[in-house]
């Protein structure tokens, strides 16, 4: 309802595009080694609304670059990019020395801070009624680093920049270009535009030209400007005897310009036949390359080493077919791109996928990685299943990964909500699946024949998403129907293979669907040899197991919607043997890599295990798990290990369940059970049984704030030192745990926070932490961490159970220590930042209470400094205060870390004898912190 109210407001408020358009006419002087640009400007300003106007609003861009404030610097922020907040003053934009002119009145000075500006009217502006506004005012143009747009190396690219006329909303309301979406400011406004450029300068643009530096003409879309001390590249070629265009606001190497060409006649011809229209002019930035080209096929480059997915004109074919299918569309009818994205984005990828399908049908998703990739003679990548998709099956594959981590978006969300990752998705990939599933069904030659008609009978008008779902849907025979109820939520459709009998020559398939939409679906039969017959069938409104006929033939499979071709939740049981052992069932299939899962097999990856700790020495050991490369509700993994220290066996095993509702307050509902067992002393081991159940509260897909609750339960059995006739051992005892953690990991500001009630037989404690790390220069951070710890009641044998202050007693089995009992020696030097999280060796725990500081900062480098404080308390002493400081070398930072000891309560620590043993170690061998680290931005 929401995406149909935006649109009848809309219409009300506008006329529409076919009435008057503003007329906007611009002299801009460019000033050579300055960022300045001096506008002179006249706007023919109608009033397009069905209301009299008291005042007019212009949109003023560039006031987005003015300071740390703006929506747009937010919106950098969370993409992770921090050029803009650490940037210069000189760095930024504004407009300054504006003044306007309203019809036959004097100038008047305005400011040129805000994007919108409001200008009240000194009578009223009737419906279909004109004004003539007179402007002048300097653009201090930003750097181009923040957006792709501003000035470059003896470069300006512009784009935004102008005031423009903007249709009337809100005073307060932001919009959403200033978001840096890539949003129509001013669609199909009339321009002429005169550039005075210092000698030696060109301008090209996606205007005509109509003398050098001098540009003309209506667009869909804004107007874009590259000025460079050099005239940029362009190609002309011929599709069916018309002369096309194609503008670049970049340089081409020799190589990419010939292979150009060659393609360009090819991709433009290709898509002409699919949309049946190409502009005579196209011009492509360098920001819009790079926004728009085919991800995945780039050259893989990490240290030394250099592999190639894909040949030089394999890339440039469909980088350049990518970015020419989105300029053509966007070029066809106006779209807004918060509200409309996905049609834009769908047409675009359903294009690329129909293109993959005919030139590249065969190549693989990884190109030649799996023959270029090579260890020791051996092609490792060779033995998994994801060198063997097909490229086509890229999209599909994309859905499935954010789905399966129910991180995934309803298809209508507006563009400036979606997370980065779900704008390439949803918007693109699920929408352009949706789309070829539907050409697929209604016939490929019947979808386009509907796209051409469609684009030729709205070309130049705004996009009414209901009426492009409702012609679709009669050209397609209704197949289409679910489209609209599918656009507008987080969908989990699955159909399910569930059972096929053998009557006279037929197949009888029991196939269910966990929805009321009326999806068509495909089933295929495979022979051994690989033929393949297809049939499609309709359904109903209903969830009923449906039976369906289909012939025998000599199908050795049964698939429904085989290749990922439709956006289903689950493609596990899509899958059915005919003949043998494995009739109406799935085999099973051991593999060694974590892999892209096969939804063909019940796959088990066994994979080899090398582990360490002091007192099992080096661990052998094999895993087998259920785990791919894709997240399972369902998870299980037995790790059984050899020790070379002991000669005795040893391991871990777990299974857990995940409930992901598409819709809820939170994200996750897990549980599960664990067990260990290894060595924590010499010829001493414990044993671990573990339950769990924790939520994981749903999130802003934008957003790096994440919040979970937790509860835990531990049973711990441990051998005790028979030589030991201490009695204040513990061998056995049980734990729980109740906890709460938020965690914001924004780029400037990052901040995390828990709290924690845990309980025993002999105590009860509670305690808190809070960590805040703050970037105060580009890649310059400052750390603190505040940790409170108090016993409810303590009435332990020992001071096993203590707060740790230099370090942390793991009574429970839970930190990655590699000798967990150490006292001395490399191994005892490992630090756990946690409880009094102090760096030098204090000698002492903490049995009624403790609160501590730390405090790290960058220095230069890879090196910071260091200090702690805290106060402690023990029972029947009074309060300590003590502290510690010193210097921190980033190894890999976050990763391994290590600390030198300079001066704490207990003096120069580089004074003392022992101070070897003094320096101190953090290793983080956690590959999920390690893909979390680098998924920040994306999720």
């Amino acid at each position: 309802m929401k995406r149909y109210s935006s649109a009848l407001v809309f219409l009300l408020v506008y006329v529409g595009i076919s009435a008057q358009q503003d007329t906007i006419s611009i002299a801009a002087k460019i000033t050579e080694n300055s960022n300045l640009i001096s506008v002179n400007q006249e706007i023919i300003y109608y009033n397009n609304t069905i209301l009299p106007l008291k005042k007019i609003k212009l949109l003023n861009w560039i006031s987005a670059y003015k300071n740390r404030n703006t929506p747009l610097l937010s919106r950098t922020i969370q993409d992770r990019k921090n050029e803009m907040y650490f940037a210069k003053p000189q760095e930024l934009g504004d407009t300054t020395e504006l003044q306007i002119k309203i019809g036959s009145s004097d100038w008047a000075y305005i400011s040129g801070d805000d994007e919108n500006i409001f200008f009240p009217l000194s009578q009223e502006l009737k419906p279909g009624e004109r004004v003539k506004i007179a402007l002048k005012y300097n653009l201090h143009v930003p750097d181009e680093k923040f957006t792709g747009y501003g000035i470059g190396d003896e470069k300006f690219s512009l784009k935004y920049f102008f005031i423009v006329p903007d249709y009337f909303e809100d005073e307060n309301q932001k919009p959403k270009y200033y978001l840096n979406i890539e949003e129509n400011q001013s669609p199909g406004n009339y321009w002429n535009i005169k550039f005075e450029l210092p000698e030696s300068y060109f301008a090209k643009s996606n205007l005509v030209q109509l003398q050098p530096n001098s540009f003309e003409g209506k667009l869909n879309k804004d107007p874009e400007f590259i000025i460079s001390k050099e005239k940029t590249d362009q190609i002309i070629t011929q599709v069916d005897g018309e002369k096309i265009e194609i503008g670049f606001g970049y340089f081409l190497t020799k190589t990419e310009k010939q292979n150009l060409e060659f393609y360009l006649p090819l991709q433009l011809h290709f898509i002409k036949n699919k949309t049946g229209k190409l502009p005579s002019k196209i011009f492509i930035s360098e920001k819009f390359k790079k926004d728009e080209d085919f991800t995945g096929i780039d050259d893989l480059k990490f240290w030394k080493f250099h592999y190639k997915l894909f040949k030089d004109t394999e890339q440039t074919d469909l980088n350049y077919f990518s970015i020419l299918s989105k300029a053509i569309i966007q070029r066809t009818v106006v779209f807004d791109k918060s509200l409309d994205h996905w049609l834009m984005n769908g047409l675009k990828t359903y294009l690329e996928i129909q293109y993959i399908d005919r030139y590249y049908k065969n190549r693989k998703l990884l190109g030649d990685l799996p023959n270029e990739l090579k260890f020791f003679g051996m092609q490792p990548l060779k033995l998994m299943r994801i060198s063997k998709l097909e490229l086509s099956e890229r999209y599909g594959l994309a859905y499935q990964y954010i789905v399966a981590q129910n991180l995934d978006q309803k298809i209508s969300e507006p563009f400036d909500k979606l997370s980065n990752f779900n704008a390439a998705t949803i918007s693109h990939f699920e929408t352009g699946s949706l789309f070829s599933f539907i050409a697929e069904k209604m016939g490929q030659e019947n979808f386009d024949d509907f796209l051409k008609n469609y684009l030729t009978q709205y070309s130049g008008k705004p996009v009414d998403q209901k009426v492009f779902l409702d012609e679709l849907s009669l050209a397609s025979g209704y197949s289409s129907d679910f489209l609209e109820r599918f656009i507008q939520q987080k969908n989990r459709v699955n159909f399910n293979l569930k059972r096929f009998t053998k009557t006279g020559d037929n197949f009888q398939v029991k196939v269910a669907k966990n929805t009321r939409q009326t999806i068509p679906f495909k089933i295929e039969t495979e022979e051994k040899s690989g033929k393949k017959e297809t049939y499609w069938f309709d359904t109903e409104d209903s969830k009923e197991t449906v039976t369906y006929n289909i012939p025998q033939s000599n199908a050795e499979k049964i698939i429904i919607n085989d290749g990922y071709i439709f956006p289903e939740k689950n493609f596990r049981d899509n899958y059915l043997y005919t003949e043998g052992f494995f009739s109406n069932r799935k085999r099973i299939k051991l593999k060694v890599f974590k892999d892209i899962p096969n939804p063909e097999y019940n796959e088990i990856y066994v994979n080899p295990r090398l582990s360490f700790n002091v007192y099992d020495k080096i661990l052998f050991g094999l895993n087998f798990k259920n785990a791919s490369l894709f997240e399972r509700k369902f998870q299980y993994s037995l790790t059984p290990f050899f020790s070379s220290g002991t000669g005795q066996l040893a391991g871990s095993g777990s299974v857990a369940y995940s409930f992901q509702p598409a819709d809820s307050f939170y994200r996750s509902l897990d549980f599960g059970i664990s067990a260990s067992h290894f060595h924590y002393d010499y010829d001493l081991t414990y044993q671990k049984i573990a339950g769990f159940i924790g939520i994981n509260f749903a999130k802003d897909p934008r957003s790096d704030v994440r919040r979970n609750i937790g509860f835990t339960y531990n049973y711990l059995e441990k051998d005790l030192n028979p030589n030991n006739t201490n009695q204040t051992e513990y061998g056995k005892y049980n734990l729980w745990n109740l906890g709460y953690g938020y965690s914001d990991r924004s780029l400037i500001h990052e901040k995390s926070y828990n709290a924690n009630f845990q309980w025993m037989e002999d105590f009860q404690k509670i305690s808190s932490e809070f960590s805040y790390r703050w970037e105060f220069a580009k890649d310059k951070k400052i750390s603190m961490r505040f940790f409170g710890g108090y016993f409810i009641s303590n009435h332990t044998k020992n001071n096993l159970f203590d707060y740790g202050i230099s370090r942390v007693s793991n009574y429970a089995f839970s930190y990655g220590l590699l000798g967990q009992s150490a006292t001395s020696g490399l191994f005892a030097q490992q630090l756990i930042i946690a409880e009094g999280g102090f760096k030098s060796y204090l000698g002492t725990t903490a049995n009624k209470w403790i609160t501590s500081v730390n405090v790290d900062s960058h220095v230069w480098r890879w090196f910071n400094v260091y200090a702690d404080a805290g106060v402690y308390k023990n029972k029947n002493h009074g309060a300590e205060f003590i502290w510690d400081s010193g210097v921190k070398v980033k190894v890999i930072p976050d990763f391994l870390e290590v600390y030198f000891p300079v001066q704490s309560s207990l003096g120069f620590e580089p004074g003392f004898k022992d101070y070897g043993q003094r320096i101190r170690f953090t290793l983080v061998l956690n590959f999920n912190a390690i893909t979390s680290y680098f998924r920040r931005g994306w999720f």
